[in-house]
């Protein structure tokens, strides 16, 4: 994989996407949004892969769009296009979103499309010197990227609304304690602890971790009774799998399974 505006490198069984705009503080434009979609793409398709990591080079997560290249599309009411074989980098649709975890780093500025797509990651690592803000009503339009569905279902209604109306900062620790992220560390450690965790989900079973993400995500689009009544189904297929079998093997020759 190569790209302009991002980095793709494999880490075992992870692949580090990282975006590369540092000097435009990751600012998203139409190229960026779409390498990151082929990207992820390629995650997706490649079996080696077991869980992504997003991130970014520089001293900034994103400072959000660049707003005049999007405005034509959202004018035209559809979104910026993405090539095909691309993934939806903030997973508006099932069949266009990853189906293996997504790990994110953040630190800096992380600006719209930042949280947008901290909120369409399973598991958010912030810096302790990350500053968020949701600023589209600031502009004059609103968050179309998923804002206004996920951060209500993630943090709330109530702290949802006193940082979409307003278009406040807000810091790391608030995103902690509303849970917009898993974990604040020290800035500079982000990544490291990122990486920590994405190698950690890799070592787990393939099959098991995807049907764990197949259920939870039942669940929140579907409601409690749809995951229900697809988890005994969905559990023999699981128990069939090679996976499963060396997990046995495992537990009865009391080591650490090899998947």
């Amino acid at each position: 994989m190569s790209f302009q505006r991002i980095t793709a490198e494999r880490r075992g069984h992870v692949l580090l996407l990282g975006l590369d705009r540092a000097d435009k503080r990751n600012a998203f434009d139409l190229q960026m949004y779409a390498e990151l979609g082929q990207a992820l793409g390629e995650l997706q398709r490649d079996r080696q892969l077991r869980c992504g990591l997003l991130f970014a080079h520089g001293e900034h997560f994103t400072g959000g769009i660049e707003l005049p290249q999007w405005l034509p599309f959202f004018r035209d009411g559809c979104m910026a296009p993405l090539p095909e074989g691309a993934l939806d980098p903030l997973a508006r649709a099932p069949e266009l979103t990853l189906g293996k975890p997504l790990v994110i780093a953040v630190q800096g500025w992380c600006l719209t499309i930042g949280i947008e797509l901290v909120l369409a990651a399973d598991i958010r690592i912030a810096a302790d010197n990350t500053r968020f803000a949701q600023i589209e009503v600031k502009r004059g339009i609103y968050p179309i990227g998923g804002a206004t569905v996920r951060m209500v279902q993630e943090l709330g209604w109530g702290n949802a609304m006193r940082w979409l109306l307003t278009g406040d900062e807000f810091s790391a620790q608030e995103a902690y304690r509303t849970g917009l992220v898993q974990e604040v560390v020290p800035a500079g450690t982000q990544l490291e602890r990122a990486l920590a965790i994405a190698e950690n989900i890799a070592r787990q079973s393939p099959v098991g971790v995807q049907a764990t993400l197949v259920s939870a995500r039942l669940a929140r689009a579907q409601g409690e009774r749809a995951a229900f009544a697809r988890m005994l189904s969905d559990m023999q297929q699981v128990v069939a799998s090679d996976d499963a079998i060396e997990g046995l093997k495992s537990f009865l020759e009391r080591r650490e399974p090899r998947f």
